[in-house]
C-alpha cells in the first residue's frame, strides 16, 4: 500500500511515499532555515509562506522519485499537530485537496508520535511495548508505547525543550542559528569536565528542565573573558550535562516501566555525543536501543506516512473537517 505523507509542522516542507509502513520510496524535504537564521529562530509567517510556495513541487518530486503515479496512492497521511498553526494549515489543506481529488482516505497524525515511529522505517519492526524519548527543538518528552495508538506520556520538559536550550546557548556564545550542530562541533574541541553544569531539579522524576542550565551558561559567559578554548569548554560542558540528564531519565523510565527496550527520536537524536552515551549506558544496563537513521531525526514526511499506515490498518481515519492541533 502506497501512502503519501505530508509534513509542514515547522519550517520544513516535506512529502514522502512509503510502502506498507516501512519501505521509504522517497522522502523530499525543503527547508526555509536560511531565511530564519538571521532572526535567530523560526519566523512563523516566513515558514508558512515558503511552504505554500513549495508544497506542490515537493510532492511532485516525491512522486517522481518514488516512480509512482498519483493513482497509486491509497492513503494521504498528514501532520495535524503540534506545530505552527499557519504551517500546519498549509499541509492539512493540501492533504485534504489530494485526498478529495483522488478519492482516497485522509488521516491526521501527531507529529511527536511520528518521531517515535521514525525508528521503524527501513528496519525490522520494533517489538512492543517500549519507552521512547523524543528530544527536539520544541519537545523533550518520555513516553510508554504499548502500541502506536496507545501511548502514555511519562514526563516532559517543564520549560525549555532540550533543542531550544542548545539554540539559546549558541546565541549566548555568539555562534548563530540553529545552535545544535554548532554546539556539537565546538564541543569536540572542548573539555566536557571543565565546568560542572547541571540541569535543574523537577517536579516528577521523569520531567525535564533546561532553562536553569541555559542561565548558568549566561552567567558563566558574563563572568569570564572568552577565548576560543573557553567557548569550546563551555559548549562541551553544557552538552555533557544535558545529554547525561537525557540518558539518566530515559533509563529510569525503562526501569519504572519494566521494559528493556528504548526508542529515541527527534532532531537532537542526531547528536553524536548523545548517541554514544546512550549506546554505552544501554549496553551496561541490558537495554535494546533503537535510533532512527540520522536523516530521519529531523522533521520529515516519511515518518508521517509510516505512522499513518500503521494507524489506518488499526481502523483510524480522519474526515475533511480535520483541523490543526497546536
Amino acid at each position: 500500500m502506497y501512502v503519501l505523507g505530508i509534513e509542514t509542522s515547522c519550517d520544513e516542507t516535506s512529502a514522502a511515499i512509503v510502502r506498507d509502513g516501512k519501505d521509504i520510496l522517497s522522502n523530499v524535504v525543503s527547508s526555509s532555515i536560511k531565511f530564519h537564521s538571521k532572526y535567530g529562530g523560526i519566523v512563523p509567517e516566513i515558514a508558512s509562506r515558503m511552504q505554500l510556495e513549495t508544497i506542490t513541487q515537493v510532492t511532485d518530486s516525491a512522486l517522481k522519485n518514488a516512480g509512482i503515479k498519483t493513482r497509486d496512492i491509497k492513503l494521504v497521511s498528514v501532520t495535524n499537530g503540534p506545530g505552527l498553526l499557519g504551517s500546519l494549515l498549509v499541509g492539512i489543506s493540501f492533504a485534504k485537496a489530494v485526498s478529495f481529488t483522488l478519492g482516497v482516505p485522509l488521516l491526521g497524525v501527531d507529529h511527536i508520535y511520528a518521531h517515535i515511529y521514525a525508528s521503524a522505517l527501513d528496519r525490522q519492526p520494533i517489538p512492543l511495548p517500549f519507552v521512547s524519548l523524543i528530544v527536539s527543538g520544541g519537545h523533550t518528552s518520555l513516553f510508554y508505547v504499548k502500541d502506536f495508538d496507545r501511548i502514555e506520556l511519562l514526563g516532559a520538559t517543564q520549560d525549555d525543550a532540550c533543542g531550544e536550550a542548545f539554540d539559546k546557548v549558541a546565541k549566548i556564545l555568539g555562534l548563530g542559528y540553529p545552535g545544535g550542530p554548532l554546539i556539537e562541533q565546538l564541543a569536540k574541541k572542548g573539555n566536557p569536565k571543565a565546568i560542572k553544569f547541571q540541569c535543574s531539579g523537577t517536579q516528577g522524576a521523569l520531567n525535564f528542565s533546561f532553562s536553569g542550565i541555559k542561565t548558568a551558561v549566561l552567567y558563566r559567559v558574563r563572568a569570564q573573558a572568552l577565548n576560543r578554548q573557553a567557548v569550546c569548554d563551555i559548549a562541551a560542558s553544557f552538552q555533557e550535562a544535558t545529554t547525561d540528564t537525557l540518558v539518566k531519565k530515559s533509563l529510569l523510565a525503562c526501569k519504572m516501566k519494566k521494559t528493556a527496550r528504548l526508542v529515541i527520536g527527534g532532531g537532537v537524536a542526531a547528536n553524536s555525543c548523545l548517541r554514544d552515551k546512550f549506546y554505552q549506558q544501554a549496553r551496561k544496563h541490558g537495554i535494546a536501543l533503537h535510533f532512527p537513521l540520522k536523516e530521519l531525526c529531523m522533521d520529515n514526511a516519511a515518518m508521517v506516512a509510516g505512522l499513518g499506515f500503521r494507524l489506518f490498518k488499526k481502523g483510524h481515519s480522519s474526515g475533511l473537517d480535520l483541523n490543526a492541533v497546536f
